[in-house]
């Protein structure tokens, strides 16, 4: 009798290191999963990211050109202007 409990426990303890390991491998494995959900989430908010970026360059670029058209026009407007003024002392 005493040698069939001995078996017992040694098998129940096989039995519990294994489903330890087991256990500690999943969660590992569910540890590891969340993580590249959570990296994949960051790489689409990155993306997501950066297309607003260059959406919000395009737009600066569009008005620095407009702005850039409005400057020479002023630029124009203003020499017509001395042009035209009797009484501008940069006329030639």
């Amino acid at each position: 009798m005493d040698e069939s409990i001995a078996i017992a426990l040694v098998v129940f303890a096989v039995l519990v290191a294994i489903a330890a390991i087991y256990w500690f491998t999943r969660g590992r494995e569910r540890q590891l999963e969340a993580h590249r959900e959570e990296a994949a989430e960051h790489r689409q908010e990155a993306t997501a990211a950066a297309q607003r970026a260059g959406e919000a360059e395009l737009v600066a670029l569009r008005h620095e050109e407009e702005a850039e058209r409005e400057r020479e026009l002023a630029i124009e407007l203003e020499e017509k202007a001395i042009d035209r003024d009797p009484d501008s002392v940069s006329r030639n």
